[in-house]
């Protein structure tokens, strides 16, 4: 469960998702300080992305998508100059209710009141399979292959449903992110993917 109020790390591309790794090197003064509080605290940081458009404000508050994934501090390395570099875990994802500035001064940084939204429990088997099914199906033929020399089947969903969703477009990602659930995830990124071989050269999406 996650606690009521969180520190927020706003970045324009990054989407975090429960159970997945990120890795991310901290370099402005006031995610440095907020790194550190962290570390002094829950080692806690939700990580939510900016909305287009971010950029004539992006030292002040821009606004951000409001559903977002809490990661927690697995790794920190602290560099000599005052950096981090540090690996985050996704935990959970929340809906930002709230928000407040932590600090004062330069080194302020966004705190946010959330709430927790839990992911349903893992589908039916017969679901689950289905899904996984189509997905490694919609790959293979994106790669010309055979379904069954594609992905490897000890591969957790969760692990390859990331893995994929790296690839995709910022937005996509975080359409994936607000997924209720793995199911849903993986039925969604089919439907993407369906999408992108739908589109012919020139970039136009082919009409049926």
């Amino acid at each position: 469960m996650l606690p009521t109020e969180i520190p927020l790390f706003p970045l324009p591309n990054v989407v975090l998702f429960p159970a997945a790794l990120l890795p991310l090197h901290v370099f402005e003064p006031r995610y440095r300080a907020m790194v550190a509080d962290a570390l002094e605290n829950e080692r806690l940081i939700g990580m939510v992305m900016l909305r287009p458009g971010w950029e004539p404000d992006y030292e002040g508050t821009p606004a951000v998508y409001r559903i977002g994934c809490a990661g927690f501090i697995t790794h920190a390395e602290p560099l000599p100059d005052g950096r981090y570099n540090i690996m985050l875990r996704g935990l959970e994802k929340f809906r930002i209710v709230e928000e407040r500035f932590a600090r004062d001064g330069v080194q302020r940084y966004r705190m946010a009141r959330v709430e927790s939204l839990k992911e349903p429990p893992r589908a039916s088997s017969g679901a689950a399979a289905e899904a996984r099914r189509r997905l490694e199906q919609v790959i293979a033929k994106r790669l010309h292959r055979n379904p069954d020399d594609t992905i490897p089947k000890d591969i957790p969903d969760n692990d390859l449903i990331h893995a994929i969703a790296q690839h995709l477009e910022p937005l996509e990602k975080q359409a994936l992110l607000e997924c209720d659930g793995v199911l849903e995830r993986c039925r969604t990124l089919v439907e993407l993917l369906e999408m992108k071989t739908l589109v012919v050269p020139g970039g136009k999406p082919r009409l049926h």
